[in-house]
């Protein structure tokens, strides 16, 4: 039995951000022979939504790189290795230097979703939380309200790319800390950021699934930075062409482009669907 985990952007998704019509059959014609998959994306499951609509990944789902987990099946969330506000608190000052609004991801009690944001900086952070607003099961608030004992899974934020550079620098001062971003896929000046807590990751999320399900082998697709500890995790790795140079030399191979169905293309080969 294998285990086999899609990123999003830029490998599951084409360049609008959705699942293309090919991509959903081959997922259906995938199901359909009973092989075990799922998505590990840096989104929250929220932000993912939207994108995967069209087709219902029926097994426990990997979001903002590992630290939440959600079942489909029985409307069930995991969480693992949440930040604390004493956590974060030093690294905020990064974001106003830099003039990047963070946004703060916070679990309350009733399993509902808070986040909250410095004042707005620019189109950029308009569109986060414009989207963010949409979501019935999640509010947005001021950042003076966040309460010292808040439940934090992640902080994200979008920006230019000099600025981003910038804060993951200075998170990386912090050991608690970990920080991926990458950009350039839907607009050349828009870099995202995502921050959580050091001791989670794609690959120990999907190590910790694969023991669950006790499937035998696993099976990666990606193209980012914050693919590649699954990709040393997994038995097989494969980057997408768009792939960054350095994880391409890190895969088993390197299939098709996001943008022309690359993904299910080889899922087509590789299980004869």
């Amino acid at each position: 039995m294998e285990l086999v985990a899609f990123d999003l952007d830029g490998t599951l998704l084409n360049k609008h951000q959705r699942l293309s019509d090919y991509t959903l059959d081959t997922l259906e014609r995938l199901r359909a022979a009973g092989v075990f998959y799922t998505v590990a994306t840096g989104r929250t499951h929220f932000a993912a939504m939207p994108c995967i609509e069209g087709h219902e990944f029926p097994n426990w789902q990997i979001f903002k790189n590992g630290v939440e987990w959600w079942d489909p099946q029985q409307n069930l969330y995991r969480h693992r290795n949440l930040l604390s506000q004493s956590h974060i608190s030093e690294l905020l000052a990064s974001f106003e230097e830099n003039q990047v609004t963070p946004f703060i991801f916070c679990l309350e009690d009733d399993g509902s979703h808070r986040v909250y944001h410095s004042p707005l900086t620019g189109h950029l952070s308009d569109h986060i939380a414009n989207e963010l607003g949409n979501h019935k099961n999640m509010s947005l608030h001021p950042i003076a309200e966040l309460s010292h004992s808040a439940k934090i899974t992640n902080i994200s934020a979008m920006g230019r790319p000099e600025f981003i550079e910038k804060i993951v620098l200075d998170s990386q001062q912090h050991n608690h800390l970990t920080a991926y971003s990458g950009g350039g896929i839907y607009n050349p000046d828009a870099f995202w950021l995502d921050i959580h807590h050091s001791n989670v990751c794609k690959g120990s999320a999907l190590m910790e699934l694969k023991a669950e399900i006790g499937a035998e082998r696993l099976v990666v697709f990606g193209d980012g930075d914050n693919d590649l500890s699954m990709f040393s995790a997994s038995d097989e790795a494969f980057a997408t062409d768009n792939a960054l140079l350095h994880v391409k030399d890190a895969a088993t191979d390197v299939i098709g482009h996001h943008d022309e169905d690359g993904v299910a293309r080889y899922l087509r080969k590789r299980y004869n669907l």
